[in-house]
């Protein structure tokens, strides 16, 4: 069974199935870096109106080309991926978490002072009990990124990466909270994934 969800990003549709597809998150922003991890996003990639592919359990979230219509893909969009998981295709290859975590590990990925320690502590709970799964829900994903000096920076990915209601939904939402539970926090920047 597949069914589509529209996100606030309309350059954006969620696809979802009743099966986990991987478990994790993978977005693909390039061709490139989907033909080397991502035989479907790969495959996805092939579509000339497809420009992002964003995987996270039972989910796929498709940014497409702005001179393309939903309407005019989406049925065809929906077919493809279908009919790829019900022949039991490889989804994601193996080595692709070990390849993000080194990626993380290699850029300094999550970054804050130690004296900060707790605080960031705190803010990455709120973060991923509150945040993650309402933007989940939505077809994408945020990641805390760094702290410093009052500042959080995350990085927003899927539906919410380029989605015009993604800096109310990070300034009004996010922010506010985060400036409630927590008074160090004096603001929240994104970054996109």
């Amino acid at each position: 069974m597949l069914y589509t969800e529209q996100t606030p990003n309309p350059e954006t549709l969620k696809f979802v199935m009743n099966r986990i597809l991987y478990k994790g998150i993978a977005d693909f922003k390039t061709a490139d870096m989907a033909y080397n991890w991502s035989p479907i996003a790969s495959a996805l990639f092939e579509f000339p109106f497809v420009k992002g592919v964003y995987l996270c359990n039972n989910f796929i979230t498709i940014t497409k080309e702005t001179s393309f219509d939903w309407n005019d893909i989406m049925l065809e969009l929906k077919e493809y991926i279908k009919s790829y998981v019900a022949e039991g295709k490889p989804v994601i290859n193996e080595g692709f978490q070990e390849y993000i975590d080194n990626l993380e590990k290699e850029s300094g990925a999550i970054q804050y002072n130690e004296a900060d320690a707790e605080l960031v502590k705190r803010i990455r709970e709120l973060i991923d009990t509150y945040v993650k799964p309402a933007v989940e829900m939505d077809g994408g994903n945020i990641e805390f990124k760094a702290y410093d000096q009052g500042v959080v920076y995350v990085i927003m990915q899927g539906s919410c990466s380029g989605c015009p209601s993604s800096t109310v939904t990070l300034k009004a939402g996010i922010e506010g909270m985060l400036k409630r539970m927590i008074p160090e926090v004096k603001e929240v920047v994104s970054e996109m994934g």
